[in-house]
């Protein structure tokens, strides 16, 4: 038998994800590049430069995938990928003048973004948003990846 809290928590769940455009394919875009390219460009900047490997578990995407990804990415300008001084063997991604700008466009849309369903959320529950938001992305990558 499902208990009823776990069918509000999957219910809720859906309907977070379908707020957040995540369902919809032609709205998978952020500042005019892919949701995969965005998270990129944001842990690259967020780490000065990174490899496939180390960028792929930072996203949990497959190397492969992300490869494609970072490709469409040089291809656009946004970032480089330069030999490793430390072993040539690995290739480090970084971002360029041009990625680093649009990093910026994305982070100050998205502080506002978020910044309006903070202070739409009560002064007195913000803690509590904030904590169990923690929790569940702590539980979900301990349960299912």
């Amino acid at each position: 038998m499902i208990n009823s809290d776990v069918i509000q928590l999957r219910e809720l769940l859906r309907q977070l994800i379908r707020k957040l455009g995540l369902l919809d394919k032609s709205q998978l875009s952020c500042c005019g590049i892919t949701y995969s390219q965005c998270h990129a460009l944001v842990e690259i900047g967020s780490n000065q430069s990174l490899s496939i490997n180390e960028l792929a578990e930072l996203l949990g995407l497959d190397k492969s995938t992300l490869s494609r990804t970072v490709n469409t990415m040089v291809e656009q300008g946004l970032v480089t990928r330069e030999p490793d001084p430390d072993d040539r063997r690995y290739v480090k991604i970084k971002l360029t003048p041009t990625g680093s700008g649009l990093l910026s466009d994305i982070e100050d849309k998205m502080t506002d973004y978020y910044l309006n369903i903070y202070q739409a959320i009560p002064q007195d529950k913000r803690k509590q948003v904030l904590e169990s938001l923690e929790l569940l992305v702590k539980i979900i990558k301990r349960c299912c990846c």
